[in-house]
Parts: C-alpha cells; structure tokens; sequence
C-alpha cells in the first residue's frame, strides 16, 4: 500500500497541482485529494468533529489536517500518517515522533493493553497502522499458544442419529418421510463463541490492511489456528455477549485491539463510517492522558490527582446550574482543593512577549482558568496552564496576577514529553506538591 507520512496542521494538495514543496505542504494522488475533499464538506454539512478543514495556499483549495493524529486511510488503500507536531518541535524526525505518539497513546484509557516495549521497537521501522496491526498479531498469537477456549453453545440441526432432545413439531414436517434423521436441539462443546468469532473477523480485516509480509504472514497462520470458527457477521452483537470467564485474561488484550480494528475509529474522536478504516486521536485528549498519568506518580502523599473533575458550575439560575466547570486535573488533599491544572496542545514561544503575539497565549485559556480559581480554590491560590516543552518555551513563564482576585496566581510551565516532568519555577508556592525535586527549574534551565 502507498502513502505519506505528515504532521499535525500539515496540508494536502493534489498531486496537478504543480506548488508542492514548501514547508508542510505535500502532494496526494487526485483520486485521494477528491476523496478528502469530499470527507471536508460532509463534516461540515454532518456537524462532524473537523478532523479536516479546506484551506487555501497561493490561491488553490488545500486540506489541511488537525490536532488529530494517527492513520487516515482512503478508500482505495491510500494512507496518510498524522503524526504529533511537537515532533519537529523538538528537533525529532519522523521515527522519534511515531515513537513518541506511541508512548502517549499507552495512557489513554482504550490504549492501555499496549505492550510499549514492543510497540517502540515496532514504531522505529513501520508506519503507525502496521504498528497497531503488529500489536493485534502478537495479541492473538499468545492467545493460540495459551490454547482457544470453548464454550458450551445450543444448536438446532436435523443429525442422522438421536442427540440431546428430540423437536417433534420440526422433525414431523422435515422428516415425515425421512426415517433416518432427526431433528433435535442439543449442546455443543466448541470454538465457536463471540469471543473467537471477533477475533476472527479482526484477523479478516488485518489480512487486508496490512502491507508488512511479517505481518500477513503471521496473519494468515492464525487464521488457520481459527478455521473452525465463524466469522463474526455482527461484531457489534457478539462484542456485547464477550464475557471473559474465569482463566480468560489473557483474551483482554486482543478483544481490545479488535474492538478498534472492527470500529474503524478511535476509542475518543467518533470519526468512523468513512468508507475507509481510520485511526485517528485527539491530541489534546492524549496529551491530557499523557501528562496525568506521570503528574499522578510524582505527588507527594497524601495528594491525589483526579481528572475531569465536575464538582462546580459558572452561575445559578432559577434553582438551576448552568455550564459545568470540568478543569483537566485537579489535586486535591482529601476533600480540599490544592491546585488547578489544565492542559493545552499547543506551541508556544517564550520570546513573543511583544505586540499582540503574547507567546502564542490565548485569552479564552485565562478567562477559563480564572473561573476555575474562582470556584474550586475560593479565589485563592495557584493555578496552573500546561503545554508541550520545545526549544522555543523551555521554562516557565513570570507569574500572572489578576488584578481583581489578588490572592489568585496564574503560571503558565512546560511539560517534558522526554522526561516526562513538569518544569516548576524555583520558588513556586505548589513546589512541595511534588516529590521529584528535579522538577523545580533553575533561572535559564
């Protein structure tokens, strides 16, 4: 299979165009082009969450991709890569970035079963979809080697000898001449159940995506283990009757990976029924995933991080309340509120002080964390803004005070995507809610 591999807010252009070649911009078959157009204009028209969006560059409609990364692929087998844009952020090629994607994908909730290990090593030779292809095959082939289970299932079927319970009423119609059958109702004791029937529909699917000859390979001897099992021909059905019995552990991984692969979508952005399978992920849900879970490991005890907290709203109105508050993460000391974190994917440039650049800072970002102060910290304390570390925004910035609630403090620190730390100014009243001391910066670190 052909296709590309691009960054976040990268933009596509038909191959006839003839202008590719500048930063970010990169050429696609027409075919291809005309089908992402088509997927722009049904979004908007369908009030889809826009994975896409036109655009124009030097006077000629472009597609320009989002914040959402992972495979798109088109209807004809075509498939573009989105990989994260603090990749080149960063001074990393195409190979760090998928490794890094790879690593944050693990913290999300549907991408837990991931074996990074593997999927690292994996990341560092094959594009993203043969990665997630490559961890469903290594799923199932330890299943195969840990034997398949049976189940005990009812069948109805007209046998040449008497088994289980004899069904008069069709046996009298079917075999009123026939003195060598029976038509009966009875167990049997076989592969055939929803679990395996998933699994093999996943391994239909994968011997159609995959391009690696290691993969199709292993593909096709698993499909062979799984021969006697039907494929699901309702996989929505048979993934609501999985019911992983005691002793089946081991099936959770490869369930998991072959809810994804038959849902043609990501667990989070709800961008399946594309007429093609794509994989795509919102990156701030991924880098909020991804920050939580390494914050919650380095909080001094007794804290706890709790995510997308819901506990306060902006106003009241008729005994009513109205617009929920849901701050990205929330430390807390028992039942008291410590500190309000939000996360924002986005770059940022430490030097753009001036004029109306403002690092790069949104006023939204402000007005939101204000209200979060205001109502999950009474006005007083720290709260705090979030974003991806670069070479352009490697350490905190001076700390914002709001004017009208003087005891509240705004501070705006990078994350590490390598050392997965958060930078904390040296000084910071919040210092002591972390327990790693190589978090706190130094001036110019």
């Amino acid at each position: 299979m052909s296709g590309i591999t691009i960054f976040e807010f990268d933009t596509l252009m038909a191959a006839s165009s003839n202008f590719a070649g500048a930063e970010g911009l990169h050429a696609v078959p027409e075919k291809v082009y005309a089908w992402l157009e088509t997927r722009c204009l049904r979004a908007s028209d369908d009030g889809e969450t826009a994975w896409l969006r036109l655009t124009q560059r030097r006077g000629r409609r472009v597609v320009q991709v989002t914040s959402f990364v992972g495979v798109i692929c088109t209807p004809d087998g075509y498939q573009i890569e989105v990989l994260p844009k603090v990749g080149k952020a960063i001074g990393g090629g195409v190979v760090e970035a998928r490794q890094l994607l790879v690593e944050m994908l693990c913290c999300l909730q549907g991408f837990r079963h991931v074996q990074i290990d593997s999927a690292r090593i994996a990341a560092a030779r094959m594009p993203l979809l043969e990665v997630f292809i490559a961890e469903y095959l290594r799923s199932v082939d330890h299943i195969v080697k840990r034997g398949l289970r049976s189940a005990y299932s009812s069948r109805k079927d007209n046998l040449f000898a008497l088994r289980g319970k004899l069904l008069m009423a069709p046996h009298l119609r079917q075999n009123l001449f026939r003195a060598d059958r029976f038509f009966t109702q009875h167990d049997e004791y076989s592969t055939d159940r929803p679990e395996n029937r998933v699994l093999r529909a996943a391994l239909r699917r994968v011997l159609m995506l995959a391009s690696s000859q290691d993969s199709q390979q292993l593909a096709r001897e698993l499909e062979f283990v799984f021969a006697d099992v039907p494929v699901s021909a309702l996989p929505q059905i048979d993934f609501q009757r999985v019911r992983l019995d005691r002793g089946m552990g081991y099936y959770a991984d490869a369930l998991a990976w072959a809810r994804l692969i038959l849902d043609e979508k990501s667990p989070l952005t709800g961008t399946g029924g594309h007429s093609a399978p794509s994989l795509l992920f919102p990156m701030e849900a991924v880098f909020e995933a991804f920050v939580a879970k390494h914050l919650s490991k380095q909080l001094a005890r007794p804290l706890i991080l709790k995510t997308q907290v819901r506990s306060h709203h902006l106003v009241r109105h008729r005994g009513q309340n109205w617009f929920r508050l849901k701050p990205d993460l929330l430390i807390r000391d028992d039942d008291l509120d410590v500190l309000v974190l939000d996360t924002k994917w986005k770059l940022l440039d430490g030097l753009k002080v001036n004029g109306t650049d403002k690092y790069g800072l949104s006023q939204n970002d402000f007005y939101q964390l204000q209200a979060y102060g205001q109502n999950y910290l009474d006005g007083q304390g720290d709260v705090v803004l979030i974003y991806p570390k670069t070479a352009s925004f490697y350490q905190s910035l001076p700390v914002f005070e709001l004017p009208k609630v003087e005891k509240l403090r705004l501070w705006i620190l990078p994350f590490c995507l390598k050392s997965r730390r958060l930078a904390i100014p040296n000084g910071a009243p919040f210092a002591n809610v972390f327990t790693d001391k190589n978090q706190v910066e130094a001036a110019g670190v």
